[in-house]
């Protein structure tokens, strides 16, 4: 009785993991910098001041 597969089994799910545990921590920081990007480039636009609003 071979137990290659189950061990290879074994190593695949291991490397998966682990390169999701590379991976993920990525993509969660690129999202939160884009939307603190986003939220900058918002409030900067909201401080200028709007050229067509009427002036007195």
């Amino acid at each position: 009785m071979s137990y290659a597969g189950y061990v290879i089994a074994a190593y695949a799910v291991f490397i998966a993991v682990l390169l999701w545990d590379f991976v993920a921590p990525r993509i969660r920081i690129a999202q939160v910098l884009r939307a603190v990007r986003l939220l900058a480039r918002r409030d900067a636009a909201r401080a200028q001041p709007d050229a067509q609003e009427l002036k007195r």
